[in-house]
């Protein structure tokens, strides 16, 4: 038997453990009131120090940094996805070591006897964490217009705010009001379906696009197993073909879901595809599954071409070249495959700051809402699907669902309350807008920010957002007394990008750092 590596020792081991039995917490199934900060870190703390006390011995020794070289090396081995984004794993050249980070664990510095029903972590205080702040806010890399907001998760109220309700540019950041629109309007449950239809009493088969823009035609790579795969379709499809006698069609594809312009107001652009109700990898032209790329000028037509050849494959000939086409109402199902849950889509989009999903989000958010599938239209339902829910709107505006547009307007206090409202235990349903927010040294567009040994390594989750002198940063920490708070930290009219992201990356690590009390 071949000596196995030290992660698929520990892998092993995993698998062999019985599984442990779900932690106590006081109230947790009684009521849906919010959870302590200190009950939600320690249920999940007891969860997996069971698990690791029962592969210590086996699995190997801990290195000097306190982390098992095993369970290290494992870690290394898996895609640097983020926040709960389990994408698929990559091969090839072994990454670094994971980083350690032992302030991950001062989530469960409740005071003494907290676990048996005593106090909880306490509530900073306003006036100590505006002295830990303010001078940070006076940072000359921030721009001239620069505004703050800090939240308690668990209470709702704010302990820290500066200029809360004046709407700026908010960059990326903007993909969190989508991501609460479209799970508010389409649910969590949700899946955007890719289909293939044939017209009555003809050979004329139609391959209709849903608007799921992580539809793959890849073999392999991240996310080819757990996207829905054009290959899949295509082989149901011919095979649905052969039942019907089918053996020589006509290809068309349909994208009349999507109604107005199909380009960004930014232009042809590295970051973002034609936005289209049908495409497979994002319209990407390499192999790249997140991150800047060439893209292409029709992914439709180039969709469509991709499963002409695919059919082919299956031994269905089509006569031409596909074109656009609408599917009848009278058109005959032959398959179909759906994409992974909008959570799942969600998580993907805040990890990797995704511009294609977040403007897919936006239109199912806008055909929930039954609005036209458009730029206009989602922006009309994102706006009625927050105000619906009682959020700060006030000057709030919403151009696009990515933050490409710089016409995007939103205050620190909206953010704030976006975060804070998904962070409530009563919205299960809004999860993976925190569990998708990159975690600071760690994972996605926030894997190079924070160093070692800085307070916020770990234990700041949040969403950047960043353009021509614009620069944001918005998501959770826990304090160093265990207080889960929500942030929001906006400016603009910045000129030196690395020294402003440095200014509010140490501004979240002075919060995590900060028993204000």
């Amino acid at each position: 038997m071949p000596e196995l590596k030290p992660w698929q020792q520990t892998r092993q081991l995993l698998r062999q453990l019985p599984k442990p039995s779900a932690p106590k917490l006081p109230g947790a199934l009684k009521s849906p009131a919010k959870l302590k900060t200190w009950q939600l870190t320690a249920g999940a703390a007891t969860v997996g120090l069971a698990v690791a006390a029962g592969a210590v011995a086996a699995a190997g020794p801990w290195d000097s940094s306190g982390q098992r070289t095993a369970e290290r090396d494992w870690a290394a081995s898996q895609e640097a996805g983020g926040g709960a984004d389990h994408g698929a794993r990559t091969s090839g050249r072994a990454p670094e070591a994971a980083p350690s980070a032992p302030s991950v664990l001062s989530g469960l510095g409740a005071p003494a006897g907290a676990a048996q029903g005593g106090a909880a972590a306490p509530v900073p205080n306003g006036k100590a964490l505006a002295g830990v702040l303010d001078p940070l806010m006076k940072d000359k890399a921030l721009g001239p217009e620069r505004s703050a907001v800090v939240v308690d998760a668990d209470s709702g109220e704010r302990v820290y705010g500066k200029g809360v309700g004046e709407t700026l540019t908010p960059a990326s950041t903007t993909k969190i009001a989508t991501a609460v629109a479209a799970l508010t309007a389409a649910g969590a449950d949700h899946r955007i379906t890719t289909k293939t239809v044939i017209e009555p009493d003809s050979k004329d088969v139609v391959l209709v696009g849903g608007g799921d823009p992580t539809l793959t035609a890849r073999k392999d790579g991240p996310y080819a197993k757990s996207s829905a795969s054009l290959r899949e379709l295509a082989e149901d499809t011919a095979r649905a073909l052969k039942d019907r006698d089918a053996g020589k069609v006509t290809l068309s594809y349909d994208t009349s879901l999507y109604a107005g312009p199909s380009k960004h107001p930014i232009g042809p652009n590295e970051n973002l595809s034609p936005v289209t109700a049908l495409m497979a990898d994002e319209g990407r032209l390499d192999d790249s599954a997140s991150g800047p790329a060439a893209r292409s000028g029709d992914p439709a037509k180039d969709a469509a071409k991709k499963f002409a050849d695919l059919l082919k494959d299956h031994g269905i000939e089509t006569k031409k070249d596909p074109g656009p086409a609408k599917a009848s109402g009278r058109a005959e199902s032959l398959a179909k495959v759906e994409s992974p849950p909008l959570s799942s889509l969600v998580e993907r989009m805040l990890t990797h700051s995704d511009n294609d999903i977040a403007e897919a989000l936006a239109r199912q958010t806008a055909l929930a809402a039954k609005e036209p599938a458009s730029f206009d239209g989602a922006s009309k339902a994102i706006d009625a699907e927050l105000g619906k829910v009682g959020l700060p709107l006030a000057g709030a505006k919403f151009a696009d669902g990515s933050g490409l547009d710089r016409a995007d307007r939103i205050s620190a206090e909206l953010l704030a309350a976006l975060l804070d409202r998904a962070a409530d235990p009563a919205h299960p349903e809004l999860r993976s807008v925190v569990t998708g927010l990159p975690v600071a040294g760690f994972t996605g567009t926030l894997v190079d920010r924070y160093p070692k040994d800085s307070p916020g390594t770990g234990v700041v989750r949040a969403k950047t957002g960043t353009l021509t002198g614009v620069n944001t940063l918005a998501g959770t920490v826990v304090d160093a007394d265990g207080r889960l708070l929500v942030f929001a930290f906006m400016t603009t009219g910045t000129t030196d990008p690395k020294a402003a992201q440095a200014a509010l990356d140490g501004m979240a690590s002075a919060v995590a750092g900060c028993g204000c009390r």
